[in-house]
């Protein structure tokens, strides 16, 4: 299980210009940060599950551009310019449609992850692993409830690639009740 090093360099310098000015949300915290954490919550699932034929580059670059484009100025076409359509269509699916209600947009997302395979299927449950390690002080204990029980849709509906991942996140939504 290799990956290409140059190719997790250039992903990781283009992720960070794109959030380069982005904090994370109520923290003095450069968003790089959760990409990081992302990249190594997909990478460590990877290496505890070496059953799996896994495409390492792609689930890694995947993991990296998560959020380029949902939070930052890059588009769909840039990331298939820089990147390759199968690249790109991942993180699309990664991607909220926010011309969807509120209400509709992540069941959307993880019908378009699903249809990707499991190496996005990975990478959204391990976003969900970082985002639940701790709430925006400014989230009501509504918030934080709905939240608990998107990860649990995110576990149900994306289940079935990876049983080390699925049960870190698991682990996540029920410890994230002391939150509330």
């Amino acid at each position: 299980m290799f990956w290409d090093e140059e190719l997790y360099r250039q992903t990781l310098s283009f992720s960070a210009k794109a959030h380069a000015k982005q904090m994370i949300g109520g923290m003095e915290i450069p968003y790089l940060k959760h990409i990081s954490a992302v990249t190594m919550e997909t990478l460590s699932a990877i290496m505890h599950s070496p059953e799996q034929d896994w495409d390492v580059n792609l689930a890694l670059q995947c993991a990296l551009l998560h959020d380029v484009i949902e939070d930052t100025h890059i588009d769909y076409e840039e990331v298939v310019m820089s990147f390759g359509k199968k690249v790109a269509d991942g993180v699309l699916a990664l991607t909220k449609n926010d011309k969807l209600p509120k209400n509709e947009q992540m069941q959307d997302s993880l019908n378009r992850i699903v249809a990707q395979g499991k190496e996005v299927r990975l990478v959204k449950m391990c976003d969900r692993i970082d985002n639940l390690y701790l709430p925006p002080i400014y989230w009501t204990s509504a918030k934080r409830k709905y939240y608990q029980q998107e990860g649990q849709l995110i576990l149900d509906t994306l289940k079935g690639v990876c049983p080390y991942a699925e049960n870190r996140l698991a682990q996540k939504i029920e410890a994230y009740s002391k939150y509330f």
